[in-house]
């Protein structure tokens, strides 16, 4: 898995963080998504799918 991160459509709702925090973080100053982890390993996969799932930008794709 691939974990791809268009900062143009996040938002900045957190919930990516809240779900997958070893995958992605945010931004101090405008809650943007960071990737800390472009490859998760396979215990993380079911985390990193719900992420993109329930982002309310889709800001986050998976390959």
């Amino acid at each position: 898995m691939k974990v791809i991160i268009d900062e143009d459509k996040c938002c900045g709702a957190g919930q990516c963080v809240l779900l997958a925090p070893e995958v992605f973080d945010q931004r101090e100053d405008d809650g943007i998504v960071i990737l800390l982890d472009e490859t998760p390993g396979a215990g993380q996969h079911a985390a990193v799918r719900e992420a993109a799932a329930v982002c309310p930008g889709a800001a986050i794709g998976l390959a």
